[in-house]
């Protein structure tokens, strides 16, 4: 006998992957429109031939040698302007700390779900920190293939360590060190970006909110195997409203990027983090650099893992606008001046800007 469950009330999409289910609710159901385009991620991540993610190698990024130098930055501009998202290499973050990272929170989410629902978040009240999974926030009533947990890691004076994790023990002391680290890794690369617009090397992460006011925050999104994945999605087709996003995994395929009118799988590359240009830099360029469009593929063998870490400005005090030296008037403003919170809106909700005001929900 073939079991169906019922997602009229959200429940925990590990626990409705272990119940023996053979067919997925109605809710989790993509439009027929969009089936067609979900194939197998394992055969697909293999397939040669085709555009591929690029890669970049950052480990001359801040060489000595001029020539050097410049050869490794233009290939991260190249990157951000022709695809917007990347594989960076040598990237200067310890093997040893990612693996941290990683066991630490595949050590959070292989508790029993008892456990983990004691850090559970209250989206309906406008608390979106800690252990969830998406609610319904569409006509249709479509949820994603995922649970998830989501906090804020930097600065440390925002975090609030109270909904942190306790179990595994090493948690909060892997992740604040990355946070650490992805931080610096930030200011890096935003000076390239910045370099690759005629600008100072500190004009974007001025504009993005500086050391004090830009915000990481991690979302550890956990795919369990899916018994219908060609009709599901771990995460819906989106471009991140972060300045950037970098994001690491366990290895398992599942990222896909819309680049020139088809899907793409981003091959899984070892000891890299991913980086997505988001919707903030795409502005402040006046679409130079690329927000490329995405989304999350479920398989049937392989729970998925990936840790993506948002860096977005502040959300009332910069308006997002399109740089004045980015705009000409051969190449006029392409975005209305928002905050960030009205971009939210406006994107997330499809609010005009004088309409009150909803909690988003980290559903990247």
């Amino acid at each position: 006998m073939v079991t169906t469950i019922s997602a009229t009330v959200p429940s925990r999409v590990e626990r409705l992957a272990g119940s023996g289910i053979e067919r997925i609710p109605k809710e989790y159901i993509r439009p027929e429109e969009e089936r067609p385009s979900i194939g197998d991620i394992f055969a697909e991540e293999k397939m040669g031939g085709g555009p591929q993610v690029p890669t970049v190698d950052l480990k001359r990024i801040n060489s000595e040698d001029l020539e050097v130098r410049e050869k490794c930055r233009e290939e991260l501009r190249k990157a951000a302007v022709d695809w917007g998202v990347m594989h960076l290499v040598n990237h200067g973050i310890p093997e040893e700390l990612t693996g941290r990272v990683k066991a630490a929170g595949e050590g959070f989410f292989g508790q029993p779900i008892e456990e983990k629902e004691k850090y559970a978040n209250d989206q309906a009240a406008g608390n979106v920190q800690g252990y969830g999974s998406k609610l319904a926030n569409n006509a249709s009533g479509q949820l994603e293939w995922e649970d998830y947990f989501f906090h804020c890691v930097f600065p440390e004076d925002k975090t609030d360590l109270s909904i942190w994790p306790k179990t595994p023990s090493d948690y909060i002391d892997a992740t604040r060190e990355y946070a650490k680290q992805l931080r610096a890794l930030t200011t890096t690369v935003l000076a390239v970006l910045s370099q690759g617009l005629g600008l100072e090397e500190g004009r974007l992460e001025k504009e993005v909110g500086g050391m004090e006011e830009l915000l990481l925050q991690m979302k550890i999104n956990y795919y369990p195997k899916c018994p219908q994945p060609e009709l599901a999605l771990g995460v819906e087709a989106h471009t991140d409203v972060s300045a950037l996003t970098f994001i690491l995994h366990n290895m398992v395929p599942g990222l896909q990027l819309f680049y020139e009118g088809k899907w793409v799988t981003a091959k899984c590359v070892p000891n890299s983090i991913i980086m997505h240009v988001g919707d903030t830099v795409e502005i402040l360029s006046n679409g130079k650099y690329k927000s490329i469009l995405h989304r999350g593929v479920v398989n049937r063998e392989k729970v998925r893992v990936s840790w993506a870490v948002f860096c977005e400005p502040p959300k009332e005090k910069i308006i997002l606008q399109p740089l004045p030296e980015t705009v000409s008037e051969a190449d006029p403003p392409r975005f209305p001046p928002r905050t960030f919170a009205q971009h939210i809106k406006h994107k997330l909700f499809r609010q005009t800007d004088q309409e009150g005001a909803d909690t988003p929900k980290p559903d990247e």
